[in-house]
């Protein structure tokens, strides 16, 4: 079995730098220029690998940041947010995400061919895959269109979403006119690259203490998935947007993992456009913060684990003068204490009461940011609430900010009760050039109470703007429409309005050098603000996405 596919072998992010002479073997995938895959055999694997190796070398789990409802859409939902003059006409959507219904109409052109460039089924290892990857399956314009036209089409192109996310946002975006359905999206002219993800190793979700029947996926994947979709791009010589609707609530909330950086990298580019959902975190109760700044320097917080949630981890990310310790006392008062740290290191505690057990690793230099970082993981937790506490060495002033898991992860019961809704963007979100788009109730012009919340961890400015994201019309598969809702169908809408600036600018030749940055600085200067409102904020941004005003500037400019 090849190696990224075989759950005995973890896979490792690593600095391209640390292979020896550039040597890809068998046993590295290549990510881009900065990073690779090394694929490592082990044995026996247990969950203090974490530990033996470093936190930062295990790719991070993604969840989807939007609800699919199969009630009927509105079609006047959004009908004063199309623009007929500008359709996407010579742009590419790259959509990552858990595939597309390529038979549905929503794709197809007036005559029936698809408007799909082409599909990579990570999933799929029946066919061929694309050029330069080892795994997964390509089918193009061509299969599809061969496929359509057959009576058996899943003989010829076996493409299927069982979730329907990924059809949704794609329809979202580039949707075609269906008259009889009153249904189109934001660029119906545009053309669509698709990357289906596989679903994240079994290896991994038990490092993470992730149940088994999660949907989620692993960033490396999401990484892959980019550098198809910039070749599909490459290739045709067309500009790229590239739409994420997935989230993590791992890493230090800063932009500096793999993914991050690597969107931060692309979107400088020209031609190359990058729309990010900033999760739906908010109002889950998964986010504690705390300042401690008088003696006897240390803060306490109260977790309540709910009792469908088995397995499950917590993340501690401090800003101290010095080191900081943990105590953990479980609801029947047992005490689990972390009183030391190191470059690498995993404690196990067991509990005498029923089968519960806690792991923690204290890392003193987490590889990414150079920072501390607490990764406490529980198995078979107690149910109730479990106290901790928060020390620092040095009895010096400190702060830190503490994360559970996101999405379908772990149940709304698992919360912290002094919760704070604020530094709640999940990665990649919280880069620093992709537009980064929360969602609001475009019917009453609500911020949606569950749309992610800036700023990042260090102050940067995020989300960028807002976008409609309650109900929106959307396709499902098996040839139905329904709504999506949440900060995914506000990206997908945001990335109709890139796909439109850079129409406007490189295919229309109005600014041909255009960048995604560029475009981002359109959109925001353009959006709509709030007399009640300072801009920009960590609820909205600088606004709300308004490309109805932003071609009345170009037009008197």
């Amino acid at each position: 079995m090849n190696k990224i596919l075989d759950n005995d072998y973890y896979d490792f992010i690593i600095s391209n730098s640390l292979i020896p002479s550039n040597d890809f073997s068998e046993n590295v995938t290549k990510l881009n220029s900065d990073y690779s895959l090394l694929h490592l055999a082990k044995k026996n694997m247990q969950a203090c690998d974490l530990g033996l190796h470093p936190y930062e070398n295990f790719p991070s789990i993604f969840t989807l940041t939007s609800t699919i409802s199969t009630d009927p859409p509105d079609s006047a939902a959004l009908a004063d947010q199309l623009l007929s003059n500008y359709m996407g006409l010579g742009i590419v959507i790259g959509i990552i995400d858990t595939g597309i219904d390529y038979s549905h109409p929503a794709f197809q052109n007036h005559d029936g061919t698809t408007r799909i460039l082409s599909i990579w089924d990570q999933t799929d290892q029946t066919g061929k895959p694309p050029s330069g990857f080892a795994f997964g399956s390509e089918y193009t314009k061509n299969h599809i269109n061969t496929a359509l036209k057959s009576p058996l089409p899943q003989n010829i192109v076996p493409e299927i979403d069982t979730v329907g996310h990924g059809t949704a946002i794609s329809s979202i975006i580039s949707g075609s006119h269906i008259k009889e359905n009153s249904f189109i999206g934001i660029v119906p002219q545009s053309k669509l690259a698709v990357v289906k993800l596989k679903e994240a190793k079994d290896n991994l979700k038990q490092i993470y203490f992730i149940p088994e029947y999660s949907l989620c996926y692993q960033e490396s994947d999401i990484m892959l998935g980019i550098r198809y979709l910039l070749g599909v791009a490459e290739q045709l010589n067309r500009p790229l947007i590239l739409c994420i609707c997935m989230g993590s609530s791992q890493g230090g909330h800063d932009g500096r993992g793999p993914l991050g950086s690597y969107l931060d990298q692309l979107t400088r580019q020209p031609r190359i456009g990058t729309v990010i959902a900033a999760g739906n975190e908010a109002a889950l109760k998964r986010h504690f913060y705390c300042y401690s700044h008088t003696p006897p320097y240390y803060s306490s917080f109260d977790l309540k684990v709910g009792i469908e949630d088995r397995m499950f981890s917590m993340e501690i990310w401090p800003f101290p003068a010095w080191r900081i310790t943990l105590e953990l006392y479980s609801p029947n008062c047992e005490i689990v204490s972390s009183p030391y740290t190191s470059i690498n290191t995993c404690q196990t505690f067991s509990l005498l009461q029923g089968q519960s057990s806690v792991l923690i690793n204290n890392i003193i230099l987490e590889g990414s940011t150079g920072d501390q970082m607490i990764l406490v993981r529980f198995n078979n937790p107690l149910p109730g609430i479990w106290h901790c506490r928060v020390k620092s060495e040095g009895n010096e002033p400190f702060s830190f900010h503490c994360w559970l898991p996101s999405g379908n992860l772990i149940s709304a019961d698992t919360c912290f009760y002094q919760s704070d809704p604020n530094t709640t963007i999940t990665s990649p979100g919280d880069a620093r050039v992709p537009l980064t788009v929360t969602a609001y109730n475009q019917l009453n012009n609500c911020i949606l109470e569950e749309s992610g919340r800036g700023f990042s961890r260090f102050g940067e400015i995020v989300p960028d703007v807002s976008a409609p994201g309650f109900k929106i019309p959307c396709a499902l598969p098996e040839n139905r429409y329904g709504t999506l809702t949440g900060t995914g169908a506000a990206a997908a809408h945001a990335a109709g309005a890139a796909a439109m600036i850079m129409e406007w600018g490189f295919v229309r030749g109005n600014h041909t050098p255009i960048t995604e940055v560029m475009a981002n600085r359109m959109i925001i200067r353009c959006a709509k603000r709030d007399n009640a409102y300072f801009y920009p904020n960590n609820v909205w941004g600088y606004g709300r996405i308004d490309m109805h005003h932003f071609f009345e500037q170009i037009s008197i400019t």
